[in-house]
């Protein structure tokens, strides 16, 4: 079979698009012909040809809408704007049996088939149910690592990719430093810097532009950078802080400096108009030279509950000069003729809506909700929005209730009482929350449906802030997570049964049953340390006799089917490290609610050990850093180690 593809326009984005229909199609079928030609625009008089590129036949535009007519190898692969002609393409090879289940090449999953003319017929038309469809830079990370995700992206629909900070060193050096701390490795004592990072920084930014993604930047550090504190993370400052820069900083409990030292989670004097005027001003300069940023996200300091308490600044909330801020950004944006458009993130102080100042009417916000306090038991398809909860006033640098999903959009639905903008979230269900469920099934049905309910909420898509490395033991999370923000209609079951077959075939039904199993039986509200009505009251008994439970079951399988299936993909090898890893947690569990900590110091060690072992197969997929300190850190600790009287447990609510 000969196919004659061809491309319209010298567009880098079609190119790549048209690359990887041939990389595709010759994986799949090697006995293939293709031909690629390049013509300026669609030529009627060419027969036969299967044409990809904006043909005319959809109207432009920089909202996502993909259209394939091809019949019997001959056609159009189009879109409404270049991105959506490349994710046309994957969407092409989708149809024909292709499945891109993770990212990194492993999570490829190509059939090997012969290919008919009769096979290349392919019809869809379709826009995605929600705008905004990416993924944030959070974890720790290494180079493929990124740009594994950049390039899984437009394969699952997904649009947008964040790169934090102005140069996100911190997640670089989480990763690097213990490569620079083994005296055993080439790299012992090669300590990563930032400058090291801004250089993979183009690379990334290039990878991003290739595929026409929309790129979002910065967030953290905008409190910091205009005064040339241009952090990385959230490092200490050492040092003595200049009476200039002191003048400008909060007046927090009766002082102007750092708060905790951190130069990233100060914030500012914002009522001084010298203060708004320096850091918008700057803001704008930074957006100038930097005219590859599509979405610029502007957010104060990290540092939630240290707004500044001078007299001035008491006169309004934290959210009225941030507003008022916006406003100035808009006004100097159209100034200096710059498209970029603004997130702006109600998170912390700003989850309260603006008392005095209102936002201009304008195209260029959007309002990034970002619940970093909520709980996952529940999700937003709950809620009832004709019965919100009532949100408590403002108090200048106190701490408000905000941990379940209901309140939170209470909070959200003050800020739309005056702002009519467009709307997304900022969620992390896939940054911790995801360890406490080992099956990651119950999680994932979760994520299903809080993406189904965002339009119920007002929200138009979700960026996700987690960990790169999210795909273990399997990637089902982020493949249900970005399948849902394309087509919210799809059915959980339909999702978890396509990544199962694909990636288990005929034994897919006997692993979600296996891993849903272990999810139901770890509980994620128990390990989050909450009961919730309806889950069993986790007395010391009836965490040895789940959890025992818990290992019996990770027991059978791994006899019956790991050690049967290991060697025939990288899919057993991660259910094989990962059924050791599930066994050690049960263990873990019971010795801390059997009063046995000699045992939990024990087995913590065993689990920790074992992950770094296992790095050479689940380096890919598993943040092993995270994984070990929410597993035996910040989970754990939630649960003390002390037994009442009557058998129960004592725990922190979370």
């Amino acid at each position: 079979m000969r196919l004659i593809l061809a491309q319209i326009g010298d567009n880098k984005t079609v190119a790549f698009a048209v690359k990887e229909i041939v990389r595709l199609i010759k994986a799949m079928d090697n006995t293939v012909a293709l031909d690629v030609r390049r013509y300026d625009e669609k030529d009627s008089s060419v027969k036969n040809a299967l044409w990809v590129g904006l043909d005319g036949s959809v109207e432009k535009s920089e909202d996502d809408h993909i259209v394939i007519k091809v019949e019997n190898g001959s056609g159009v692969i189009t879109g409404s704007n270049e991105r959506s002609v490349l994710m046309a393409a994957y969407r092409f090879m989708y149809e024909l049996g292709c499945r891109f289940l993770y990212p990194g090449a492993d999570g490829e999953k190509i059939p090997k088939r012969t290919l008919d003319y009769k096979d290349l017929s392919v019809s869809v038309n379709e826009k995605p149910s929600y705008k905004h469809r990416g993924i944030c830079i959070e974890g720790s990370v290494g180079f493929e690592h990124v740009f594994n995700t950049i390039n899984w992206l437009p394969k699952v629909g997904m649009n947008t990719y964040y790169s934090q900070f102005f140069v996100p060193g911190v997640f670089f050096k989480r990763y690097y430093k213990k490569f620079s701390e083994n005296q055993g490795d080439r790299d012992f004592g090669n300590t990563l810097t930032d400058d090291d990072v801004a250089a993979m920084l183009p690379l990334f930014e290039e990878e991003v532009s290739k595929r026409g993604l929309v790129y979002q930047a910065i967030g953290h550090g905008w409190s910091s950078a205009p005064y040339g504190l241009y952090a990385s993370g959230w490092e200490r400052y050492e040092g003595e802080i200049s009476a200039d820069l002191k003048e400008v900083l909060a007046l927090y409990k009766g002082e102007r400096g750092f708060f905790q030292n951190m130069p990233i989670s100060t914030q500012l004097c914002y009522s001084n108009p010298k203060v708004q005027e320096k850091v918008t001003d700057f803001v704008v300069e930074y957006c100038k030279e930097h005219k590859n940023i599509n979405y610029l996200s502007f957010v104060m300091g990290d540092g939630g509950r240290n707004h500044c308490e001078c007299d001035n600044c008491r006169k309004k909330t934290p959210s009225d000069f941030y507003v008022e801020m916006l406003n100035m950004l808009d006004i100097k944006f159209t100034k200096a003729g710059l498209d970029t458009k603004i997130m702006f993130s109600i998170y912390a102080d700003t989850l309260f809506a603006p008392k005095y100042e209102k936002l201009r009417e304008s195209d260029r916000f959007v309002l990034k909700f970002a619940p970093i306090a909520r709980s996952f038991s529940h999700s937003y398809d709950e809620i009832d929005l004709n019965n919100l909860p009532e949100t408590a006033p403002f108090v200048l640098n106190q701490d408000m209730k905000r941990n379940t999903v209901n309140l939170n959009v209470a909070y959200l639905y003050k800020w739309k009482e005056t702002y009519k903008g467009e709307c997304c979230i900022f969620d992390y269900h896939l940054m911790w929350d995801h360890h406490t469920d080992p099956g990651y099934y119950n999680t994932a049905k979760l994520l299903h449906r809080d993406m189904v309910a965002l339009e119920k909420i007002g929200l138009n898509g979700m960026v996700s802030c987690q960990l790169l490395r999210s795909a273990f033991p399997t990637g089902l999370l982020q493949y249900t997570m970005a399948a849902a923000l394309w087509n919210k209609n799809r059915s959980f079951e339909e999702i978890k049964d396509e990544y199962f077959i694909t990636a288990f075939g005929e034994q897919a039904e006997a692993v979600t049953e296996y891993l849903s199993t272990i999810s139901d039986l770890a509980c994620p509200a128990f390990v989050r340390g909450k009961i919730i009505p309806g889950y069993p009251d986790f007395s010391r008994e009836e965490v040895t006799t789940r959890y025992t439970k818990l290992k019996e079951v990770v027991k059978n399988f791994t006899s019956e089917y790991i050690d049967v299936f290991e060697a025939t993909s990288k899919e057993w090898q991660y259910l094989k490290v990962h059924a050791v890893l599930v066994t050690l947690f049960a263990n873990i569990y019971i010795a801390r609610y059997n009063g046995d900590e000699e045992k939990v110091t024990e087995f913590s060690k065993q689990f920790r050990e074992f992950v770094n072992q296992s790095q050479p197969i689940i380096e890919n997929v598993c943040d092993d850093m995270f994984l070990c300190d929410d597993v035996l850190g910040k989970f754990l600790d939630r649960h003390h180690p002390d037994i009442e009287d009557d058998g129960k447990p004592i725990f922190y609510e979370y």
